[in-house]
């Protein structure tokens, strides 16, 4: 078990942990909370030996293995499922002694390293790291490209995706939710629940720690206060022990203005005197409570909007997509023949697994990138509201808030806009102050700020601009519980329209009414509720999971696939052609899966040192073989899945 007992921490100046104690159990899911700066991460530097107690007790048990995401932005030039297989330590420490074993000349000590890379899972290691690969959102082609390839946000799903495939014990994960969609983060909940060891996680996402933790650890003032439940269950109790103690605290105030009525009645009556001052020795060893007072709600507002236009757009047989580059032959396109209209007031949540295209539609309709084809209509008197995935990258990190809001106020003015103030410069001060920016904080550079402090600013930003269409695409990456539940509701209070793409399904079900569905090349209404798209979702990676399965254990024929009704075959002879070499990889797949049964139970038996040697070596080079054959069945498997797809 983790125990914390009677432990200070200092983080600097600050007290983070004081006196505080706490156990967790192995096996225990637990979700950690509480307000940014509380000091959850650094409770996490604390169990990875980062941080040290400065006071009380601290222990773990020593033998267990901890797995956590880096949070360095990866370098290297080595593919994605290499760097994936190399967060197995197991598997890579079984390799170096396999190398040095082969130069030892020792054949006992071969022997026994290859033993131990077999059981090390080194056969389907490279299936186990596609399998994590492809969960997190990448596609079959993304499995051999370089890390260095990925924009930042990927290279942060392939860390993740290393520390899951690192067998451990103990699994510290601190938001790992930021970049993920919704498709992923699905599917890390399914991976989360079957994980067998001991989880830590931060998370400000309330429907995800539900659904995985199973415990809540709160830290407030110092103290870690530990509760039975997920954060729902920590919720509710954590309500009705605030109402218990500010009923304490009110009982105790009145016995406190009790006993000073009575001293300051008496104090000077030398019959009373001490019957007075044994009433000052009881206020004195009063236990003081304190009041259980919610933490400071934030909350803001949009103006309603200056006029609605109807429709606010007009999609007619439009495509979306990328212009061609520089000496390119053509345009990228992601969806096409796209015909709606969105009218004002809706609410619509914008859905798909990744890399249909749900944020190449937002950013067209927000005009950051051309209409590929056909026209989008706006309506007269149209004000956008854009908040991207990248806008706290295009903060300027030197620049303080106030001096962001100068500029946007006057470049509002100088496009013909009015803003929700004037731009005076106090007006804009007690603006920032609305969102939290108070006293020196609106002259802090923005570069010095947290996640969270810039997500509210380029919130703050949007608000001002009183956009009358609201195109939200995941706004709630760095923003904590508090400030979620602010925009929530002043989403819901919102008067005009709002197309939202976000894996926050609590913000998805209390905002909006409707949903459309990205897939496919297309957008179709979605008719179900998060639920079922959820469903959705977990039946899309069951078959991602059986596909890599198949690939790993083909053996044989592939079974028939269940009759349908035909549709003409594309590409023919291409399919044809691709089919035979793929029936040709299944079957040598299945040939060195027979070769490989045979070496082990060779091996399981007593052989002489050096043929133990050689068939240790034989089973390394089949191993190497099948993951060729098993990455080249993918790959005809995904290219005939797409020639089938284009017939559809």
């Amino acid at each position: 078990m983790i125990l914390l007992k009677n432990l200070s921490l200092r983080r600097g100046a600050k007290m983070l942990l004081d006196n505080a104690s706490v156990v967790i159990n192995p096996g225990e899911k637990v979700g950690l909370v509480g307000k940014n700066g509380a000091g959850k991460s650094s409770l996490f530097a604390l169990i990875n030996g980062s941080l040290h107690e400065d006071r009380g007790d601290f222990s773990m048990p020593s033998q267990w293995r901890m797995a956590q995401v880096a949070q360095d932005m990866p370098e290297t030039s080595e593919s994605a499922t290499d760097f994936v297989i190399a967060g197995d330590t197991r598997l890579m420490e079984a390799q170096r002694e396999v190398a040095a074993a082969e130069t030892s000349d020792d054949g006992e000590r071969m022997a026994h390293a290859y033993m131990a890379l077999h059981d090390a899972g080194a056969h389907d290691a490279q299936s186990r790291a596609q399998a994590l690969i492809l969960g997190l959102g990448f596609q079959v082609r993304e499995l051999n490209q370089p890390v260095n390839s990925f924009s930042g946000g990927w290279r942060m799903r392939l860390q993740l995706a290393r520390a899951l495939m690192c067998p451990s014990d103990l699994l510290l994960l601190d938001e790992p939710t930021n970049h993920l969609d919704l498709d992923a983060l699905v599917w890390l909940e399914s991976w989360l629940a079957k994980y067998p060891g001991t989880l830590l996680v931060i998370s400000h996402d309330r429907e995800f720690l539900d659904a995985v933790t199973k415990v809540t650890i709160h830290i407030e003032n110092g103290r870690l206060t530990r509760y039975g439940g997920n954060y729902s269950t920590f919720e509710d109790m954590r309500a009705e022990q605030m109402a218990l103690q500010q009923a304490a605290f009110a009982r105790q105030q009145d016995k406190i203005a009790h006993l000073q009525s009575f001293i300051n009645r008496f104090k000077a009556k030398a019959s009373k005197a001490r019957q007075a001052q044994s009433r000052v020795k009881a206020l004195e060893r009063m236990e003081k409570l304190a009041p259980m007072l919610a933490s400071a709600d934030f909350s803001f507002e949009f103006k309603a909007p200056q006029n609605l236009p109807n429709p606010m757009l007009t999609i007619d047989d439009a495509s979306f997509g990328y212009p061609s580059p520089a000496g390119g032959t053509g345009p990228t396109v992601i969806v096409r023949h796209v015909s709606k209209s969105v009218f004002a007031g809706q609410r619509i949540g914008i859905l798909g697994a990744n890399g249909q295209g749900k944020s190449t539609l937002v950013k067209t309709i927000a005009r950051t990138l051309p209409v590929v084809a056909g026209e989008v209509i706006e309506g007269r008197g149209l004000n956008i509201g854009y908040f991207a995935q990248q806008e706290l990258d295009v903060l300027r990190p030197a620049d303080t808030p106030l001096q962001h809001m100068i500029r946007l106020a006057r470049d509002t003015i100088a496009n013909g806009g009015a803003g929700q103030f004037s731009s005076r410069e106090q007006d804009l001060r007690t603006f920032l102050g609305s969102f939290n920016f108070n006293g020196d904080m609106v002259a802090q550079p923005v570069g010095t700020m947290s996640g969270g402090e810039k997500a509210r600013l380029v919130l703050a930003m949007l608000v001002w601009q009183r956009p009358n269409l609201l195109l939200l695409d995941e706004p709630t990456n760095h923003l904590d519980l508090a400030t979620r539940e602010a925009l929530a509701m002043a989403l819901n209070e919102f008067e005009g329209t709002l197309m939202l793409v976000s894996h926050d399904r609590a913000l998805l079900r209390s905002v909006c009414d409707e949903f459309w569905l990205v897939t496919r090349g297309g957008v179709e209404p979605f008719d179900g509720d998060l639920d079922d798209y959820q469903r959705y979702l977990l039946d899309e990676a069951k078959r991602v999971r059986e596909s890599l399965k198949a690939a790993d254990q083909a053996e044989g024929a592939a079974a028939p696939a269940p009759v349908t009704a035909k549709k003409p075959a594309p590409s023919g002879n291409k399919l044809k052609s691709l089919r035979q070499k793929l029936d040709r990889a299944d079957a040598r797949v299945a040939a060195l899966h027979a070769e490989k049964t045979e070496l082990e139970a060779r091996l399981s038996g007593a052989l002489p040192l050096d043929e133990i040697a050689e068939a240790g070596r034989r089973l390394e080079r089949i191993d190497a073989e099948l993951a060729q054959e098993e990455e080249t069945w993918l790959e005809l498997s995904a290219e005939i899945e797409a020639l089938e797809a284009a017939s559809v």
